[in-house]
């Protein structure tokens, strides 16, 4: 079956490369121009037209999709002298009526071949990706062309790696500066560190470097070397590493640690090749510290691989129970997928933290636990994207994502949110969400019977715009964060760790880098820091008045009453503490931080493992139903 549908797709593609190469060395057709690659254009608009009709999950409109591409590649030509009325791209579409592909193919080519001929100018391959920009316009929002520049970082994302010398870092006044050496990479096993400013990179110069050169220098393929040259804070002359490259890991868990004796966290910020193993490992060495329960961080995690979601869900059930299926035109993109083992966690309390940036392999994860009462659901109305989407790769490496089908939570809810408004105000409308609480109850009270279902024991849950909380933990909004959000816009406390690292990173470890738990007990900014962090404040903007009574912004500035500072004070604190174990211990040591001072949702959360209880009570028939309130 499978060679059957790759024999669907290759074989019209390469037939269509064949012919039009003929055209091209044969001359019967020399308006071809070799300049802008007009077969390989050509070729790749038809392979994403075909992507998309033999595989999206709906009736595409051929004739839309036609109508749409040839409107954008048109208001993109740069020529404004060019001939559109009653020419092939006359974008009256007058009497126009495409019925196939075929069709639709040879419309789009006679349009491509009058721009070349008329606009010889014109850069084809852009006027193409345009074409194809607008024919996936007329689809739902998660169906898009992916650039070959961007395809390849998509790629190592969710495969989990890259190769290259392993270390985080940050172009500060046009130096390389290392944030962190990645754990077990080859830059980490040389001793390379947070603070060293990468000067040199195979002796030449490496000082005014963007983002994009660093990587194209840095990385490369496992096993080559690569020679840099790093100035360190305190160290007189330059050092010289030859790194050999390796693979990199690209972890997608930011943090597992013990919130207590008893429970463990795990945060997942997204789900790639390898999430699942990670997650184990992580469940682990838990375990051995004496998990008992678990919460499981899915916030703003977008989600990923569907089948690295389903390997995460099976880990909470028993084997045999329903996690998730999927429905569409096509029917090999149709299953049911249930948990194939009992799972390493099946008998052990679970709360899931979500919000409105969990999507997808998230709202799988947390749907299945939410339907089958399997543990407390908590935080706010996720994003509400029910739909599957599958890659192809073009001719030229770029790539088209396609949805090929919805897929349904155990209780058999979709809960994919509209998508009629279009993609800008698609993915802005959680933006425009009030208060968790009010959203949340405004939601239910607007969806209609049909989209309402029952959980394994009764609890309604809601189809069509995401997962609702079975506890909502509204935003905090009790404290103001124009201070903390202006320092962080301008990189205040960023930029000086950056410094008290660079004038005191000896000492500082040395006192503390053996033990982090007393550094996240005990470790406090003193006066001084804090007078410092206030001057740098009002060197970056910051103005202290008492002609204002609550902070105001205008331009880039920050006006603040007098003393305000000083209450605000200590959220700086806890985010420059976070960035000194981010720089000192890595990137898993940021979370525990952060949560300690800032994150309410999961403070709330703990305090709920008495409902989790009754959740599992009911389910196990020994509880009658029950509602857990919300604030």
């Amino acid at each position: 079956m499978f060679y059957m549908h790759l024999k669907k797709i290759i074989y019209p593609n390469v037939l269509i490369l064949l012919i039009l190469a003929a055209l091209r060395f044969t001359g019967i057709d020399p308006v071809l121009q070799s300049g802008n690659d007009d077969t390989q254009n050509l070729t790749k608009y038809h392979q994403a037209q075909r992507s998309i009709v033999a595989n999206y999950f709906g009736e595409p409109d051929l004739n839309e999709m036609y109508k749409s591409s040839i409107l954008r590649m048109v208001k993109s030509v740069k020529d404004s002298t060019l001939k559109i009325d009653g020419t092939p791209v006359d974008t009256s579409f007058t009497n126009l009526k495409i019925s196939n592909i075929r069709e639709s193919f040879s419309n789009f080519e006679k349009a491509y071949l009058y721009i070349t001929n008329n606009s010889p100018d014109e850069n084809m391959k852009r006027l193409t990706e345009e074409a194809i920009r607008g024919m996936f316009s007329t689809l739902d929002p998660h169906s898009i062309y992916i650039e070959p520049e961007d395809n390849e970082q998509i790629q190592e994302n969710f495969a989990g790696k890259f190769q290259g010398i392993g270390v985080q870092f940050q172009i500060i006044e046009d130096t390389i500066t290392v944030i962190s050496a990645i754990s077990g990479g080859p830059s980490e096993q040389l001793g390379i560190r947070s603070g060293d400013r990468i000067i040199k990179i195979e002796d030449s110069t490496a000082v005014g470097f963007t983002n994009e050169m660093v990587v194209r220098r840095l990385r490369g393929e496992k096993g080559t070397k690569v020679k840099v040259t790093v100035k360190r804070p305190h160290v007189s002359e330059p050092i010289n590493f030859n790194i050999t490259r390796d693979d990199i890991p690209l972890y997608t868990l930011d943090a597992s640690y013990m919130l207590d004796e008893e429970t463990g966290y795990i945060k997942i910020n997204r789900f790639a090749a390898t999430t699942h193993d990670e997650f184990m490992e992580a469940v682990k060495q838990l375990k051995e510290e004496g998990m008992s329960k678990l919460v499981l961080d899915l916030r703003d995690n977008p989600g990923g691989y569907l089948s690295q979601a389903i390997a995460i869900a099976e880990e909470f059930f028993p084997r045999g129970t329903e996690l998730v299926s999927t429905k569409s035109k096509h029917q090999r993109f149709n299953g049911e997928y249930y948990s194939r083992k009992d799972g390493a966690f099946k008998d052990k309390p679970v709360i899931v933290l979500v919000n409105e940036g969990s999507a997808s392999a998230s709202e799988i994860v947390s749907g299945a636990i939410q339907d089958h009462d399997r543990g407390l659901v908590v935080g706010k109305r996720t994003f509400g994207k029910g739909l599957v989407q599958q890659q192809y790769e073009l001719i030229d490496e770029s790539s088209v994502r396609v949805t090929i089908s919805r897929y349904y939570t155990p209780s058999g809810r979709l809960i994919q949110k509209p998508f009629v408004e279009g993609g800008e105000q698609y993915a802005y409308e959680i933006y425009r969400r009030e208060n968790a609480a009010s959203d949340a109850n405004e939601f239910i009270e607007d969806v209609p019977d049909s989209l309402k279902y029952t959980t394994d024991n009764g609890r309604t849950v809601y189809g069509g715009g995401g997962i609702v909380p079975d506890y909502i933990v509204p935003d905090d909004t009790t404290t103001s964060a124009y201070v903390f959000n202006f320092a962080i816009r301008n990189q205040v406390s960023f930029d000086y760790v950056r410094s008290f690292l660079d004038e005191n990173g000896e000492t500082f470890r040395a006192e503390w880098e053996s033990d982090f738990e007393r550094f996240r007990n005990d470790y406090e900014w003193t006066d001084k820091h804090m007078s410092e962090v206030k001057d740098l404040m009002l060197k970056r903007g910051m103005v202290v008045t008492d002609t204002v009574d609550a902070p105001t912004f205008s331009n880039d500035s920050l006006f603040v009453p007098v003393g305000h500072f000083a209450e605000v004070s200590w959220l700086l604190e806890g985010r420059m503490k976070a960035e000194v174990a981010r720089q000192v211990w890595g990137m898993k040591y940021f979370y525990p931080i952060i949560n300690d001072v800032f994150d309410t949702t999961l403070k709330e959360a703990v305090t709920l493992w008495d409902a989790v209880a009754r959740l599992e009570a009911l389910a196990n028939g020994k509880a009658e139903a029950f509602t857990i309130e919300k604030q």
